[in-house]
């Protein structure tokens, strides 16, 4: 690495967040209540393509295999294997498209629009159908309040094409300082991706050490938590939680950890949802929105890391001379 540090000093940062990732443009305002209704229904529509994705894919540790990632254009299952061929689906917001391809070559396109859930699911299977896809996935939706069977859903009709593409922006900013957090790591990590259950975009650490089996746990969250873990993420907000924020736990907490000071100073902890929040709106108005995230990323892991008693050491990459690890 020093090597080409030095053959190419721009290289080496060239992963970092620098001033046009700061720009007002990559962290637009996202009140959930003016677009809660097409987040409500968005969510329901990536469930349906990402119970896609969990029914063609081997388990990867801890749900790997499901999650969805940001691309170019929104939001993708990556490629996925079907009887000798390869699938992708993408969420396409910026021609508001979800769009299929084929490693034959087939393309095909669904309009982004206000529609019912139940008529997105039945428009979606119709198109698998078309391409000679045919995969089972449970039609009812998960980690929600009060579910309705996607085939039944009427409820959940909107799409504003400006919220989405504004929701959008912010995932690829997050996306960004996610992947300059996730580099400073060694040790066993995520990927960035995003739940299309919970509807966050997170990444997580693990200190290596197995996790004591939570009581009662089903099948579901022993798999999630089997491994130590700390880990970071975004969603745009429910429940008590109004608006879009950023949130960190430790799996299992360490004692003190809820009482640990963090950054930013706007950071607190949540004792009904047992993990560290920051308001995404403290965020994007900071004078550099990815130095406040960062910040947030590393005083939380920092955290559970000492109060858990990670090697950090073996865990954490120290950099050579002159290598920046990411600029603040």
């Amino acid at each position: 690495m020093s090597e080409l540090a030095a053959a190419n000093p721009a290289r080496a940062s060239a992963g970092a967040c620098d001033a046009q990732d700061d720009a007002a443009g990559c962290w637009p305002a996202l009140p959930l209540a003016e677009w809660k209704d097409t987040c409500d229904t968005l969510h329901m529509w990536t469930q349906i393509v990402g119970k896609l994705r969990l029914a063609t894919t081997p388990l990867v540790n801890h749900w790997w295999n499901v999650p969805l990632y940001v691309n170019a254009r929104g939001l993708t299952t990556s490629p996925m294997p079907y009887r000798g061929r390869t699938l992708e689906l993408r969420f396409d917001f910026v021609e508001h498209d979800l769009v299929l391809e084929t490693s034959q070559g087939d393309v095909r396109t669904m309009p982004l629009a206000p529609r019912t859930v139940a008529d997105f699911y039945h428009s979606f299977m119709d198109m698998l159908h078309a391409a000679d896809i045919d995969v089972a996935i449970w039609a009812m939706p998960v980690e929600v309040p009060a579910p309705i069977a996607f085939a039944q859903d009427r409820t959940h009709a909107s799409y504003d094409r400006d919220a989405v593409q504004r929701f959008w922006r912010i995932l690829r900013s997050v996306d960004r300082v996610l992947n300059v957090f996730r580099a400073d790591f060694i040790g066993k990590c995520s990927p960035v991706h995003f739940f299309w259950g919970s509807f966050d975009l997170a990444v997580t650490r693990f200190s290596g050490r197995r996790a004591a089996e939570r009581p009662g746990a089903d099948a579901v969250t022993r798999e999630a938590y089997s491994h130590e873990a700390s880990s970071v993420g975004f969603w745009p907000g429910s429940g008590d939680v109004r608006d879009a924020a950023f949130y960190a736990y430790a799996a299992p907490e360490p004692r003190g950890f809820s009482e640990h000071a963090v950054r930013p100073a706007q950071a607190f902890y949540d004792r009904t949802l047992g993990e560290f929040v920051l308001m995404y709106d403290d965020v994007r108005s900071a004078s550099s929105p990815c130095t406040a995230l960062l910040e947030f990323c590393h005083a939380t892991y920092g955290a559970a890391a000492e109060l858990g008693r990670w090697d950090r050491a073996a865990l954490e990459r120290r950099p050579a001379a002159g290598v920046p690890r990411h600029a603040t």
